[in-house]
């Protein structure tokens, strides 16, 4: 960072560390503990798509090596497009298996990065509940390197109390997103 940076408030971008992600079985257990949330088997990677037989051909190729998956029962890999144009794969495991939902996850990043797709990355998450049924959603934000929770409630509000307890019950386990304006809603989010 130069001396005109640090004058203009620049600041480098934060390296994108993938591995990140083996940090949520360890946050599960503690979320679990604490307050009793527990993975559901569901996750998804965000995307902005991309035109092009490159692209597509990596987002065939993704979902073939998923999907191929022996242990893998139920629901296959799904590709979807939200409301606002970005586009989600999502897996499902059996709740028990958050370590190989956790591998899913990482292999689609690392597939999209090392094809050059990195920066069409936006984030990964993983959903829990708890007995009450309620959402809560652990997110990756690729960009930052951090994660946030996101606990929503009917008609687009936010869960805000249960998304600061999150963030203080799991704070040892993962790297959280500090700035809350970053801490964006997933509206929809497959999933979730």
């Amino acid at each position: 960072m130069g001396f005109l940076d640090s004058l203009l408030g620049r600041s480098k971008p934060v390296k994108p560390d993938l591995d990140q992600l083996f940090g949520l079985p360890s946050a599960a257990i503690t979320l679990q503990a604490a307050i009793g949330f527990t993975p559901t088997g569901a996750g998804s990677v965000c995307f902005a798509s991309v035109e092009g037989g490159a692209f597509a051909q990596v987002q065939q190729e993704v979902g073939a090596l998923l999907d191929a998956d022996s242990e893998r029962a139920g629901t296959p890999v799904e590709f979807s497009r939200d409301d606002y144009g970005y586009s989600w794969l999502l897996s499902r495991r059996d709740p028990d298996s958050l370590p190989a939902l956790v591998s899913d996850l990482h292999a689609v990043n690392t597939a999209l990065q090392d094809s050059g797709f990195g920066p069409q990355l936006l984030c990964s998450l993983v959903s829990f509940r708890d007995a009450e049924l309620r959402p809560l959603a652990l997110v990756y934000l690729y960009k930052r390197g951090t994660f946030y929770p996101f606990a929503p409630l009917p008609r687009q509000r936010r869960d805000n109390p249960l998304e600061l307890q999150v963030k203080a019950v799991v704070k040892d386990d993962l790297r959280i997103e500090q700035d809350l304006s970053r801490w964006f809603p997933l509206w929809g989010a497959p999933g979730l």
